[in-house]
């Protein structure tokens, strides 16, 4: 479609990329210099934020669930995304791919069995080891996968395709703001909020690489005997980026979308062998359960401080708070992802797709494999398994898979499934935070190539390097404190977005 004269062509936004980049060059440089001090630092700040804020992140977890489902179920959920004729620009199972694949990531293969097995082998309360620990091993991770991180993405996809496809406004994270701060959002506050969403977005993006050149690297040392060193993890960075940034290049409606379809396929192939050879009438009764144990423990769980068991408090802080930092984060890029793709959609498709459609195989994942998992230790004495689990996270899949028929096969398999979901989160990351760093255009327009390019190079860099020095679980960290922040604009999110509802015509009774 050819561009109204009067539009603006897609530039650079000086402000916003030079001190994104800035900041960006400083902390990977910190990181990468002084490893030790860095971390220990950042460990320091996590356990701060943990302590004195951990009431907040609940609260604001749970009040952005319950903004999302009032706003599903109220009479505003009837508005588009868009004019109020306007359809949809992308099929639905090219969106319902892309809603998971841009959620997920790599990590839904690191966690499947690492998760529940550490809960299950060092539960917050109980013993551990028990049948008690693992049932309640599988409550906490339907917990801390379920539907308040969904929430989240939901909330930021909604608010900033909100303002962007009916109010005019760029797709950018400052727009959703402009109910609370007025025009000055394309000031100082503006450059800042979209500022802080590059920061936070590429510091996500560099995890999820990590994660990704972990399980990779497990892979192939399982399956060939590699001994891991430094060379192989740069090798294995350097070709994951390329490729992601091939991707990236190609836009949204060529990489991307063929790719969530093809995550989606092969995520569903491996899933259902797990199913098929395991336990299958075990793993079966154990989904019902587990959805049944996360439903009537959801409400209690939301608010769980632990607060008379010191120890707990400190798996808390480590576990669930990490949790809800960590999805904080991820939503700036996610929920502007999923604005980008959802134009021409009534806001309740939105909500109900974002929460129930990935939700609903992530759930079923972790169940399969988590249940798989425990049932190999708790009842075959496999206790070699909870051991790598909890030394070696990124080796459990692969030896949780030893156990099952064509184990080699299916491993190799698995590295490959691994490559290829690593690439779609980065790929739409890379591409927003590219429109972020940029002005001008419509809506729908993306930023140049050049920029796409640029940062998913400061992000192979920067992963690089923090993989070199050894200090990767300082990113992951970083993350964590990314959280507390953007926390407060999605307060501002939810307060500005119910002000600009309740004046939509579109909306009235």
């Amino acid at each position: 479609m050819q561009k109204q004269a009067d539009t603006p062509p897609v530039r650079l936004n000086p402000v916003v990329f030079y001190s994104s980049a800035a900041v960006v060059c400083l902390l990977g440089t910190l990181t990468v210099l002084f490893p030790e001090g860095s971390k220990h630092w950042l460990e320091w700040a996590q356990v701060l934020v943990s302590r004195t804020f951990g009431w907040y992140y609940m609260l604001v977890i749970v009040a952005c669930l319950a903004f999302v489902i009032w706003l599903g179920f109220s009479r505003y959920g009837r508005i588009r995304l868009g004019a109020d004729d306007e359809r949809p620009e992308f099929s639905y199972m090219a969106w319902t791919s892309m809603l998971f694949s841009a959620g997920i990531g790599i990590a839904l293969l690191y966690y499947g069995a690492y998760e529940p097995l550490d809960h299950f082998l060092s539960p917050p309360e109980g013993v551990g080891g028990s049948v008690q620990a693992a049932r309640e091993a599988m409550v906490l991770t339907f917990l801390h996968w379920g539907l308040h991180g969904w929430a989240l993405y939901a909330l930021i996809g909604i608010a900033l395709g909100y303002f962007a496809y009916r109010k005019g406004l760029p797709l950018a994270l400052r727009s959703a703001l402009h109910p609370v701060f007025g025009d000055r959002i394309h000031g100082g506050i503006g450059h800042l909020v979209d500022g802080f969403g590059i920061l936070a977005t590429l510091i996500s993006m560099v995890t999820n690489l990590g994660i990704g050149a972990l399980v990779i690297e497990s892979g192939l040392a399982y399956l060939f005997g590699i001994r891991p060193t430094p060379h192989l993890l740069m090798l294995i960075v350097a070709a994951m980026m390329v490729v992601a940034t091939i991707a990236a290049a190609s836009g949204v409606e060529k990489g991307i979308a063929w790719l969530s379809n093809l995550n989606v396929r092969l995520l569903c192939l491996l899933l259902l062998f797990v199913l098929a050879c395991g336990p299958t009438l075990h793993l079966l009764d154990g989904l019902v359960q587990n959805t049944g144990d996360y439903l009537r423990s959801f409400v209690g769980k939301s608010f769980e401080m632990y607060l008379y068991d010191a120890e707990a408090k400190r798996w808390s802080g480590a576990w669930t708070l990490f949790y809800w930092a960590w999805w904080i984060a991820w939503a700036p890029f996610v929920g502007m992802f999923i604005a980008r793709i959802s134009r021409g959609r009534r806001l309740k498709e939105v909500v109900f797709g974002v929460l129930l459609i990935p939700l609903g195989f992530t759930l079923a994942w972790l169940s399969i494999f988590g249940n798989t998992a425990i049932d190999l230790v708790l009842n075959h004495g496999q206790v070699a398994l909870g051991e790598t689990a909890q030394a070696e996270p990124a080796m459990a899949l692969f030896k949780l898979l030893e156990h099952l028929p064509l184990a080699p096969y299916v491993a190799g398999a698995a590295v490959l499934i691994g490559f290829v979901l690593f690439l779609t989160p980065v790929d739409s990351g890379t591409l927003m935070i590219a429109n972020l760093s940029s002005q001008g255009g419509t809506s729908s327009d993306d930023a140049p190539v050049w920029l796409r390019v640029f940062w998913a190079i400061a992000t192979t860099v920067v992963s690089a390097g923090l993989l070199l020095a050894g200090n990767f679980d300082a990113m992951q960290t970083a993350v964590v404190l990314c959280g507390l922040p953007f926390s407060v604009i999605l307060l501002f999110y939810m307060l500005g977005l119910r002000k600009a509802l309740a004046s939509d015509p579109a909306g009235a009774p």
